[in-house]
């Protein structure tokens, strides 16, 4: 029931370091790793990420973004470094329009 007031229309802007953070903490919650073995350069799929895994990461990024994530994005942006930047452009770019009501 809580779970329902996550980005109940609060207008949050993250930074790209901010996604990135939020990228490395649950790629490593996902594939079981710890933060100081992933390298934020380095192309997602090396660390054996696979496309059903992809889509669980861009939902949640939707969620926390508030905005539609199309999966191709991480093949777009492969890397922790490269998507976190694209992402804080795209919610910078966007931001009046993703909260309106």
């Amino acid at each position: 029931m809580s779970q329902s007031v996550i980005n109940s229309g609060v207008k949050r802007s993250y930074t790209a370091e901010e996604i990135q953070a939020w990228l490395v903490s649950n790629i490593c919650e996902m594939l079981a790793v710890e933060p100081n073995e992933i390298d934020i350069q380095e192309p997602l799929d090396s660390y054996g990420l696979d496309s059903a895994q992809g889509m669980v990461l861009a939902s949640r990024a939707e969620k926390l973004l508030g905005f539609k994530l199309s999966v191709i994005v991480l093949w777009h942006y492969p890397t922790i470094e490269m998507l976190s930047k694209r992402l804080a452009e795209e919610l910078a770019d966007s931001d009046s329009e993703i909260f309106e009501i």
